[in-house]
């Protein structure tokens, strides 16, 4: 077996941790979520958007229950979100959105991501005023026009139709997400969306080159690893 054997149990164990960093994102929001708005999927749109979102990045049944339960049965966790802006290796921008039930463990572990890295925190605002956020479809298609006529037909506020190598991309503001995404079923027989979130899309690019990419993906992967980080958005391009 060997050095065969040994990188491939590596591999397992980092697909093993990736899957366990998922399932426990997707678990500590569902019950945020549910707790927050009731855990009725029909009556609580962003509990349903949310599990629509997890089942499609593979998240088992059980643990999106396990979540409602938990928020169901009123104890456990009390999670409260927090954001940090700042500037990344090559002097990208960067938002980092956590969950945390101790506000300055999570302070201590993004601080040290971006001290380690030769990035900067930032103050408030400093970074996400050069994103918009939006809600993002894209599906199989190459009509545009007959997306932006059903998306007007249904009174949805849209900010952009785009068709590129046979794939439409809706951008519109993330208060739009439901309106928009019920036009597009209803008018074109439930596309299959290869994507649907709400997300932060930066209004422009910093391209990073040089050692900058590895202390970049150095940056990315600190952050991944701390338990409170939820999602990470940023402004930067690499040379194809």
């Amino acid at each position: 077996m060997g050095r065969s054997f040994e990188n491939r149990k590596a591999s397992m164990a980092k697909t093993h941790g990736a899957k366990t960093k998922v399932y426990s994102k997707y678990g500590k929001e569902i019950y945020v979520v549910a707790k927050n708005g009731g855990p009725d999927p029909d009556a609580n749109l962003a509990l349903r958007r949310l599990i629509d979102k997890a089942k499609k990045d593979q998240v088992p049944s059980h643990v999106i229950e396990k979540a409602i339960d938990k928020a169901q049965g009123g104890a456990g966790e009390d999670y409260a979100p927090a954001r940090y802006e700042g500037f990344g290796p090559g002097g990208c921008m960067v938002i980092v959105d956590c969950l945390t039930d101790n506000s300055n463990r999570t302070f201590a572990d993004v601080r040290n991501c971006f001290t380690k890295t030769n990035s900067k925190l930032g103050a408030p605002g400093s970074a996400i005023h050069m994103f918009d956020h939006q809600a993002v479809f894209a599906f199989a298609g190459d009509d545009e026009d007959a997306v932006l006529e059903a998306l007007l037909m249904a009174d949805a506020d849209v900010t952009d139709v785009e068709s590129e190598d046979g794939m439409i991309t809706v951008l519109a503001p993330h208060t739009e997400f439901y309106k928009v995404k019920t036009a597009l079923v209803d008018n074109f027989d439930n596309p299959n969306f290869e994507i649907e979130e709400i997300t932060f899309n930066p209004q422009t690019y910093t391209e990073i080159t040089g050692e900058d990419v590895d202390m970049f993906d150095k940056f990315v992967n600190m952050l991944n690893d701390c338990d409170d980080v939820q999602e990470i958005y940023h402004n930067a391009e690499f040379p194809a």
